[in-house]
């Protein structure tokens, strides 16, 4: 599928963005990528905006990563869109029959007739041939929206569906597993959630992004469906014939001063337990990719480094490949979800155990946001630290979880949800 293209030098590059937001909400579908001016040596965008669908896939788990394949396929063009973690049950034969607030469908990816990409101050339309005579006015429209200030004062009473002494017994359960030794390690989580509430979606997101300014934040529009995620987390890229994953496992919190920030960061860095449920995912993301990687192309390029977030400290740890020409992007994303990071290992066992003891359907949360290019390339997130919000409904959700090994303390389990849980909880309690 053509495109036509036209780039723009902008000097205030966050007010546009924010104003591409604004203008963008007048479409049914919209998908916004932000790093936050994050840069390693596999960045390629400082922002993307995918929005007014041209085609589109949606359906639920049942043969889905073929359904996608197909679409991918026959697109041969950008397509924007999620994973639920409920896609899990066409990869695997498991079911889901816990509670769902939010009633997302578990996949969904569209063909968006305008894309706008931004790197440093030059932004770059990439409209869809048949619609490229809008790229202007929309440029001159977008230009002359007027910012408000107006915040919302939202007080939304935020409800825990696993109570405290709920979730300390069910950490004591996975444990059990571990040592009757079903599995090494689970990702349990739980979740927060408010009914018959009404927020500002745009707003949320951005206030979201400016607590934690991650470098994979996302926010997305599916008609009455939206999330709004400050992720910290890659799941996975494709570029060429190179893949590169990047699990999360290992959090401490930020320190109130320079040194105590510095304690804590060694305290991560050189804590066991935090290092040995790092390496143990590691090592399933190793086995993942293998099954599509060149021979002997798999290599841990990082191990347990410590990066720093407005919010956090995050062990994380980089495992790339190297794929044939022949291997279809699908296939790739496929055989390596969900993510290890969010289930644990092994991951058959870890997922049936967790699928048990949860009480919330996961759906897009511990799943992935993001795009494939017209090459076959892709870049994806992990959904965490991500309000989730069924307009129709009125209803919010964000989940949280951690990482059970043989040596975790329950208590220090559920204070670790809580230091993630905050930043949520704070915009949605302005």
């Amino acid at each position: 599928m053509k495109r036509f293209s036209k780039q723009f030098e902008i000097e205030n590059i966050d007010e546009f963005k924010q104003k591409v937001l604004q203008f963008s909400q007048q479409f049914r579908e919209v998908i916004y990528l932000e790093s936050n001016n994050y840069k390693d040596k596999y960045s390629t965008f400082d922002a993307v905006f995918a929005f007014d669908a041209f085609t589109s896939l949606q359906t639920d788990a049942f043969n889905g990563f073929e359904k996608l394949k197909e679409y991918q396929t026959d697109s041969n063009d950008w397509l924007f869109g999620y994973l639920t973690y409920d896609l899990k049950n066409d990869v695997e034969d498991i079911s889901s029959s816990n509670f769902d607030g939010l009633e997302f469908p578990e996949l969904f990816f569209f063909q968006p007739k305008k894309i706008i990409t931004i790197k440093d101050n030059c932004v770059e339309f990439n409209y869809l041939n048949f619609c490229n005579d809008e790229l202007d006015s929309d440029f001159k429209e977008i230009n002359e929206i007027t910012l408000s200030d107006d915040l919302s004062n939202n007080q939304i009473q935020i409800k825990e569906r696993i109570s405290k002494e709920s979730y300390l017994s069910k950490v004591e359960k996975v444990k059990e597993h571990i040592q009757r030794g079903d599995i090494y390690e689970a990702n349990f989580c739980m979740e927060f959630f408010a009914e018959d509430v009404t927020i500002n979606p745009t707003e949320i997101f951005e206030n979201l992004n400016a607590i934690s300014h991650p470098p994979f934040a996302s926010f997305l529009k599916n008609n009455q469906h939206f999330m709004m995620s400050a992720s910290p987390e890659r799941y996975i890229k494709k570029v060429g014939a190179k893949v590169v994953s990047q699990p999360i496992k290992g959090t401490a919190k930020r320190g109130e001063t320079e040194e105590q920030d510095s304690l804590n960061i060694e305290n991560l860095r050189t804590n066991p337990k935090e290092r040995s449920e790092n390496i143990m995912i590691v090592d399933l993301v190793r086995n993942d990719l293998s099954k599509t990687a060149t021979k002997g192309s798999v290599e841990v390029e990082e191990l347990c480094q410590i990066y720093t977030f407005e919010q956090v400290h995050q062990m994380i740890s980089t495992i790339i490949s190297e794929v044939p020409e022949k291997i279809n992007p699908i296939d790739v994303l496929r055989t390596t979800f969900p993510m290890g990071s969010m289930t644990g290992a092994p991951k058959l066992s870890a997922m049936q155990i967790i699928e048990k003891l949860e009480e919330t359907k996961r759906g897009l949360y511990s799943g992935a946001v993001g795009y494939f290019t017209p090459n076959n390339d892709f870049d994806f997130n992990v959904v965490i630290r991500s309000i989730l919000y069924n307009k129709l409904n009125k209803y919010v959700s964000f989940s949280v979880g951690s990482a059970i090994t043989s040596e975790a303390i329950p208590e220090n389990e559920y204070q670790e949800c809580i230091l993630k849980a905050k930043a949520m909880k704070k915009v949605l309690n302005l």
